[in-house]
């Protein structure tokens, strides 16, 4: 029996009894790679203090960092940083975010920039960042009719997301500012 043979097939009840950083693709178990570098980090703190301090008087949205965004019983993503409203206090995030935001790694890329990147436009969440801290710039994707735009690369500008529940924006020239030569 080859590796074909095998249907992998786990829920979120398996899931949540696995040690150690993993998603799961739709029954698929994908290992998280190791901590995240230090610039990693950084720039997803750097974007979610922001959006945060932005929100701070709106009792209905909340940022988090790499928190379960639960699609179905068999895909659970961890995004980097997103932006909730309306969200019950649960174990994990049951409902499409106004704003995600994945960090790229080199290990990560594909499935940030093409599962994750479905995954996201099908679930209808209203805004995608992909960072890049190598190049030191953002992808932000705006969803409109069902699909999403481009809306620009962004490396000293700001970009303003006027269609979440709490109005924020992010400054990307302060998110990189730090790691510029």
């Amino acid at each position: 029996m080859g590796a074909a043979d095998y249907v992998l097939d786990y829920t979120y009840d398996d899931y949540i009894l696995w040690e150690g950083r993993w998603e799961l693709y739709e029954g698929f178990p994908i290992a998280m790679a190791p901590a995240p570098m230090i610039n990693h980090q950084a720039i997803a703190y750097a974007i979610a203090m922001q959006l945060g301090s932005q929100i701070e008087e709106c009792e209905r949205c909340l940022v988090l960092g790499e928190e379960d965004y639960k699609l179905n019983d068999n895909t659970v993503l961890r995004p980097d940083v997103v932006l909730i409203c309306d969200e019950p206090h649960d174990a994990y995030i049951t409902k499409a975010p106004e704003i995600v935001i994945e960090v790229i790694s080199k290990s990560t890329a594909k499935n940030d920039e093409n599962y994750k990147f479905d995954r996201y436009e099908e679930e209808k969440v209203k805004y995608y960042v992909l960072a890049y801290p190598d190049e030191l710039r953002a992808k932000i994707y705006k969803l409109v009719d069902g699909h999403y735009d481009k809306e620009g690369d962004f490396s000293k500008e700001s970009y303003d997301f006027e269609e979440t529940l709490c109005k924020a924006s992010i400054n990307f020239d302060r998110v990189f500012k730090r790691f510029r030569k």
